[in-house]
């Protein structure tokens, strides 16, 4: 049967072993992302070597309007989507007010409201056609406070219990909801976010195992994959603990990513037979 999925955040990373997946699979894909360049030379790769069509939209999601945007463009071309796969985020980390304001704000437009607007932008019309899967793809750090990473986490947890929410909502009317948690995954993520001490929760991995993992899961109709052993340990273990304990202990894990203060050299004892500056100066 054919099947068209839509990519957020697919010009790199997960988003696109998403994409390459996907069209393994026999999908059409839609690319979205903002680096039109990467986007075209994806399409052009994937139609070439997997055979499918592949369309690209070029969006920034941290823009008020982007979904809709996003689907009058779909409307315009003719195409609806089966599989929408939200994985289009960054993330920022240190201390709280050190971090810029604006760049939050950009960071819960891109992993919360474009996620949830594509969602009802899209989900309707799977409805009406009786089948559909959403994919939400959040992170490890969902599952429990996450100090130096505030608006990320918070944002990640959002993005879990929603995705658990809807599986919840429409099961038994032929929508499938997936929320991929991974840990630390060797992409542009830690480029954006500025560090790689931010990968704090587990050894880093690649793409490939971790998309493997989420379409075998969503194929399960799993509520929500955490790949690998640790990850899946954290995540089952953690929520179980008080929380003001999980918040504390997750502190002392990811304040490695912060830059210790530079040590100051201790002052000189002026030596009497030398002027200090301001006697110098006087």
């Amino acid at each position: 049967m054919h099947r068209t999925a839509l990519i957020t955040g697919a010009s790199s990373g997960l988003g696109a072993e998403f994409a390459e997946q996907l069209a393994a699979q026999g999908h059409e894909v839609i690319l979205v992302a903002r680096s039109g360049d990467r986007l075209t030379a994806l399409a052009e790769r994937l139609t070439a070597e997997r055979g499918v069509r592949a369309h690209v939209l070029v969006q920034d999601l941290a823009e008020p309007d982007a979904a809709r945007r996003v689907a009058d463009r779909l409307t315009a071309l003719g195409l609806s989507v089966d599989v929408l796969v939200n994985n289009a985020g960054f993330g920022t980390c240190g201390r709280f007010e050190e971090i810029s304001g604006d760049r939050d704000h950009d960071q819960l437009m891109v992993n919360v409201v474009a996620l949830v607007d594509l969602t009802h932008e899209l989900l309707p019309g799977m409805l009406e056609r009786g089948r559909g899967s959403v994919v939400n793809v959040a992170s490890n750090a969902a599952f429990q406070p996450s100090p130096y990473f505030a608006v990320y986490g918070a944002a990640k947890a959002f993005v879990l219990n929603f995705g658990l929410a809807l599986r919840q909502e429409y099961r038994g009317r032929g929508i499938r909801v997936l929320t991929l948690c991974p840990g630390p995954v060797e992409t542009a993520f830690f480029d954006t976010i500025g560090t790689r001490k931010a990968a704090v929760m587990g050894s880093m991995t690649t793409p490939k195992p971790v998309v493997r993992a989420a379409l075998r899961a969503l194929d399960r109709d799993r509520g929500y994959v955490a790949p690998g052993l640790g990850n899946a340990l954290a995540a089952h273990l953690t929520p179980r603990r008080p929380r003001t304990l999980v918040a504390a202990i997750a502190e002392r894990i990811t304040r490695k990513v912060l830059t210790p203060p530079a040590a100051t050299p201790p002052a000189a004892t002026p030596s009497p037979a030398t002027p200090t500056s301001r006697e110098h100066a006087a």
